[in-house]
């Protein structure tokens, strides 16, 4: 009589790195995408009406994903508090402290604080998950914050006109608050790595993945009703109820699947590094859709992050080789 497994099938399907690597890079690319091509969204909808309806669509689409796979453990206190702070930091605070950041200071400003994502995931997770982070992984995040940096100053230019037509003269004596609100954002940004990598290791990747979502619409909800009363639906064009649908899919489902699914197999401190695909593809959308120009900088910027995504992933025998 063959001797069946008592692994549950949600570790057996762990990815194998290469795989994990793409779907790490997929998804911050997905991001990268939909940042880009959702500014019309933002300028049509509400911030938390905008909210409540991704989380919403979001929900339908993967109320099948909800029900508990039969081998899988069950909810745990701990399993359950750190769903809701995933949801809680890595959705709901992360997006106010981010607007609200931009807002009272500029999109450079912005950039180059969010530049230090990286780092601040590599830090979270040595502390929080006691991961043993190898020199070349912080060389790696070091060329990823230099590469965001730098291209977040080569739209120094553009961003400071936009910054100084939204901020106005009072906001600018608040930019103290936006610089703190930022910092928010990217330890909000970084917490949803960690506490992500964590989940992992007792929840498949579909089921994390519907269950944040589920409460980020719980904590949207209050505010999206209340805005949504007062909102004239029938000014909304056909094209940007598509544009929401293929946000709210992209935003809620398929990007947290691609990168709960790389984290599985990948420590959080190097899956951190992804985040420098963000800016690259928002930056390539713009280029290829939106009829936008690359300069020397950004072009340079591009270079140093794809060069850290390369290093971090490297097997350790042909990085060694590399270096030498």
């Amino acid at each position: 009589m063959m001797r069946q497994s008592s692994t549950p099938s949600f570790f057996v399907s762990t990815p194998s790195r290469p795989t994990a690597y793409l779907c790490l890079a997929l998804s911050m690319s997905l991001v990268g995408s939909y940042v880009a091509l959702s500014k019309p969204l933002a300028a049509t909808l509400p911030i938390f009406l905008l909210a409540w309806l991704r989380f919403g669509i979001g929900a339908v689409a993967m109320v099948h994903w909800l029900p508990k796979p039969a081998d899988e453990p069950k909810l745990t206190a701990s399993t359950r508090r750190l769903l809701f702070l995933e949801a809680f930091l890595g959705n709901f605070l992360f997006t106010l402290c981010m607007i609200s950041g931009v807002s009272l200071t500029s999109a450079v400003t912005a950039g180059v604080i969010m530049a230090g994502i990286p780092a601040a995931v590599a830090v979270m997770s040595w502390l929080f998950l006691k991961e043993h982070i190898s020199a070349r992984t912080w060389f790696a995040v070091a060329l990823a914050v230099l590469g965001i940096g730098l291209f977040s100053l080569s739209k120094q230019e553009h961003s400071a006109h936009s910054a100084h037509a939204l901020i106005g003269e009072n906001a600018s004596n608040m930019a103290w608050l936006g610089h703190l609100l930022l910092v928010g954002a990217v330890l909000c940004e970084a917490a949803y790595s960690v506490i992500g990598k964590k989940l992992t290791g007792t929840l498949g990747p579909k089921r994390i993945t519907s269950l944040i979502n589920l409460w980020g619409f719980a904590l949207a909800t209050p505010l999206g009703v209340y805005t949504a009363l007062r909102f004239d639906f029938s000014a909304v064009g056909w094209s940007t109820w598509l544009l929401l649908l293929f946000y709210a899919l992209a935003a809620c489902m398929w990007t947290v699947w691609l990168w709960m699914t790389g984290l599985k197999a990948v420590p959080a401190a190097q899956g951190g590094i992804f985040t420098v695909l963000l800016p690259v593809s928002a930056a390539l959308v713009g280029v290829l859709a939106l009829g936008e120009s690359l300069n020397a900088m950004q072009l340079l910027a591009f270079a140093l992050a794809l060069a850290s995504v390369l290093l971090a992933t490297l097997p350790s025998r042909l990085a060694r080789r590399v270096r030498s």
